[in-house]
This record gives C-alpha cells, structure tokens and sequence, in this order.
C-alpha cells in the first residue's frame, strides 16, 4: 500500500521572503532562497527553453547548466554566473540529476558545494528549501519521518500523526532533496538512505505502508573530503551517489573573480560600498591565502607553513565582507589594507602582515 507526503504549504508572501505582486526577492530579506533571489533569470530561461525537459524539472538540463553558468539569451537577458569553475564538472552533475543516481558534491571546504546544492535544486525544482543539515546529532526521523506525539498519543500511528521529512516530502512531490555534510551524519543515520537511493521506496513500517518516488525525485548531498575517517560513508551508500568533485580555483584570476562577484550579492544586501573601490585590496587576499594553501609564494622562492586552517575561497570572501563592513562604519568607506589585514584568520597573520604592510 502506498501513501502520498501531504506537503506542508507555506505561501512565501506571508513569510516575507518575497512581495506578493511581483516574486523577486524583497529588500529587506537578508538572505532569499537561490529559487525567490534569481526569480527573475529562472522565469526568463523558463520562457526560452525550448529543449526537453525531465519530468517534473521546471527548466531542461542546458538550461540548467546555464542558470549556474552565466551566459546570454537570444533575447539579451543576462544570466549571471552561479559557479565559476569547469564547465564539465557543472554538466556532470547535471545529467546526474536527469538519471536516478543521486548525486554527491566533495570537496574541501569553501569550494561552494552547498552554494552549488542550492542553486541546482532552485533551477531543476523551483524550491531549495527540502533540506536536511547533516550533524553529529541529526536522527533518523530527518531522512524518513517523526511523529506527532500529541496525535501519536491520542489516536495511536496514524498518516495524521506522521511528520514527512524534506526527503520524503520530495519523494512524493518529485523534487529534489538536499543533505549538508552527510559524513557528519552518524553512519547508521546515513545508510537509512540505502533503500531509498535503490529501491526509490520509503517503508512506513508502523502502518504497513510505503510512499513511492515520483518521477522527477533526486537527491543533492555534499561532503567535507577533509571529514574523512569522521563517518565515513559505506561502499553500499556510496555506490548510489555519483561523486562530482568542486575544486578549487585553478587560477589567482579566476577566484578574484569568484570574490569579487559574492562580495558585491553579500555587500548589496548588508548596504556595503562598492567592490570596485576595493579590488587590489580583494587580490592581494586571494594571493596569500593561496600562497599559504601552497606553502610557497607566488613568486616560488620563499617557503610557508601552511595554517591549519583551509584558506578557502569562502574564508577570503569573508575577510573581505568583513573588511567593507569595518571600512564602512568606522572608516571612509574605501577597503584598504587595515581593514582586511583586521578580518584575516589569526593564523595566518604573520603572511597578512607581510602581504599588507601599515
């Protein structure tokens, strides 16, 4: 006997992730799905795809790839790039998605593997937001299902007192599920995902029930390959997930890019100034973080001890972010070489201090 996940429907004009007459995203949300922020270049790429669909995507996989890409319409919208990176690495995980393997996005961190996650999800589902987030504690009932005590209580099993997770909710609904850091996952935890990567099924044994994937159902996890050894995941799981690495920026260029690009989306929501003003400042972080995840400089004459920290793209947006904050509210607004010396990691100071002289 099979059941279908009721979804639980939250009309996202009440919860003020976007205006009711217009579905970009509002001024004033900090932070808006990857689904509600790029709504607008979701809707144009929908209106111009012309190629075939999977069932149940919203957008066809060229389209897709060219959400996280960037490129042009016939029509001249701009699509803005998501992911600056190899090309082939984003159609890899795309056609992932149009089979029925899962797919696992590994890599160290800061490589935007969850960033990656989310814009995948918004541009083949239109909704980011079926998420489990994978820690030491996350339980069983964040991949299958809980219950409603009170109701399970007083009525006994029941599909009333069953609360879906994301995962099941995606199952039924033919969506795409997301699951963050799944080797902190506890190892029995994650092999409750076996049998519904294999067998697209997830048993209700309480009520002698199943609910059935839909067509169109898939399922997103990214990993920290420096969490290697914490849970690290079975042979049995591992062969349902088709592995896709995210490097690291092969060039200084292309992660200045990278950089500049989310500083400019964090600095527009948070009322920062303008990146241009800061652009040497932003290339001379990128340079010693990776001088530092070298162990060299750039130059290959001179030796570092690498920190112990990962120096990643991700840590030097945030540096950076911070630095334009520091340069706005207590300096003239321009980020200089104090301001993002202050934010760097303590680590890697002495390198900072050398790159930024005072």
């Amino acid at each position: 006997m099979s059941v279908s996940a009721e979804p639980t429907s939250v009309d996202p004009r009440r919860n003020g992730s976007v205006p009711a007459d217009t579905g970009t995203a509002r001024t004033d949300t900090l932070r808006p799905h990857a689904e509600h922020a790029f709504a607008d270049e979701l809707a144009a790429l929908a209106a111009q795809d012309d190629r075939p669909r999977p069932a149940r995507w919203r957008l066809s996989p060229w389209a897709v790839a060219t959400y996280l890409l960037g490129g042009t319409l016939p029509d001249g919208t701009v699509i803005t790039p998501k992911y600056v990176g190899p090309r082939r690495v984003v159609e890899v995980a795309v056609t992932t998605l149009a089979t029925d393997r899962a797919l696992l996005l590994l890599g160290v961190p800061g490589t935007a593997k969850t960033w990656v996650s989310e814009h995948l999800a918004a541009a083949v589902s239109g909704d980011s937001t079926l998420l489990v987030q994978g820690t030491a504690g996350t339980p069983e009932e964040a991949i299958r299902y809980g219950w409603n005590y009170a109701r399970l209580l007083a009525h006994g099993p029941s599909r009333d007192a069953l609360v879906p997770s994301p995962v099941m909710r995606a199952m039924a609904e033919g969506r795409t599920a997301r699951v963050e850091e799944l080797t902190r996952i506890p190892a029995d935890v994650q092999d409750s995902l076996i049998t519904i990567l294999s067998e697209k099924t997830l048993p209700i044994p309480e009520l002698g029930q199943e609910v059935q994937a839909v067509r169109g159902f898939n399922l997103i996890a990214t990993a920290n390959d420096r969490d290697r050894g914490v849970n690290e995941l079975s042979s049995a799981l591992r062969r349902r997930f088709n592995t896709v690495v995210l490097p690291l920026p092969q060039t200084p260029e292309a992660e200045v890019d990278i950089v500049t690009r989310r500083v400019e989306q964090i600095g527009r929501s948070l009322d920062l100034p303008a990146v241009p003003d800061g652009v040497d400042e932003i290339r001379r972080v990128v340079t010693v973080f990776r001088e530092l995840r070298d162990g060299v400089t750039a130059d290959g004459r001179t030796k570092l001890k690498s920190p112990s920290g990962t120096l990643s793209t991700a840590e030097a947006i945030s540096v950076v972010t911070g630095g334009l904050a520091l340069a706005a509210h207590f300096g003239d607004g321009v980020l200089r070489a104090g301001e993002a010396a202050e934010e760097a990691l303590p680590e890697a100071w002495s390198s900072i201090s050398r790159a930024f002289p005072f």
